[in-house]
């Protein structure tokens, strides 16, 4: 009896990812396979379908092989963007930083899109966000193409009136140290930045790795955020208590 239950549920994942998939090239066949030989189909699948809570993966393949599979099951949150955001722990401090994970380059609106959910993300971990959107300039100075599309985003963002602190473009000194923020007295941030939006993934990517291997800083994440069921990926390699922190977050996920 439980191996035809089994049995069961396996077709209906096969049937479910199949459905996701038939317009996207792949054959019934194509699903079979993947559920059958894919540990991350098959677990993403069980999440989708709510025979999991949630799922942590990743430390056996690479960040964005492991993601690719996972949306393949799972859509993202109505009215939301899938991004990563790590968290940096250091010298008593918590910066929130994204987007460490999904987008390369991103636009004006991803930029804003990517600000609201990381400070949602900062709100829901119990700290109130002031958000930096940074550049390699500070408002206007030195011109360039990807500083206009950080200007541009912090404009969408007025648009939109959103509910917490934001400002950029700004440099990542302007936005962490008070002193140097005190210098541009319009600044509508009142202390330094706990969120901070980088311009661009690779910015995103290679600053908290610093920070982690130079700093002394404890770096959690990146952590996935904006898709509709509780998933988290690790990096490679991830230790024992990087695993451990990464379940702590689905779980938490799972129960709100």
């Amino acid at each position: 009896i439980v191996n035809a239950r089994i049995s069961t549920r396996v077709e209906a994942y096969i049937d479910y990812l199949y459905a996701r998939l038939q317009r996207k090239g792949y054959l019934h066949r194509d699903a079979q396979r993947l559920i059958h030989n894919d540990r991350n189909h098959f677990a993403a699948t069980m999440v989708a379908l709510g025979d999991a809570d949630g799922m942590v993966t990743g430390i056996t393949r690479n960040y964005s092989t492991a993601l690719e599979d996972v949306r393949r099951c799972i859509d993202h949150k109505p009215g939301h963007r899938v991004i990563g955001v790590s968290i940096a722990l250091c010298r008593g401090r918590t910066v929130f930083v994204a987007d460490t994970a999904v987008h390369d380059m991103p636009t004006a609106e991803e930029l804003a899109d990517i600000a609201e959910e990381a400070a949602g993300l900062a709100r829901r971990m119990g700290y109130q966000p002031r958000v930096a959107l940074l550049a390699y300039s500070t408002f206007g100075h030195p011109s360039g193409e990807r500083s206009e599309r950080v200007r541009e985003a912090v404009k969408i963002l007025d648009k939109r009136r959103v509910d917490f602190e934001y400002d950029g473009e700004m440099a990542a000194d302007v936005a962490l140290n008070r002193k140097v923020m005190e210098q541009y007295p319009f600044c509508r941030l009142s202390g330094p930045a706990n969120v901070l939006v980088m311009p661009a993934f690779h910015s995103a990517s290679i600053s908290t790795k610093m920070l982690q291997e130079l700093g002394g800083s404890t770096v959690i994440g990146p952590i996935l955020v904006g898709v509709d069921k509780p998933v988290q990926i690790t990096s490679m390699g991830a230790k024992d208590s990087d695993i451990v922190n990464m379940a702590a977050i689905a779980a938490y996920g799972a129960g709100s």
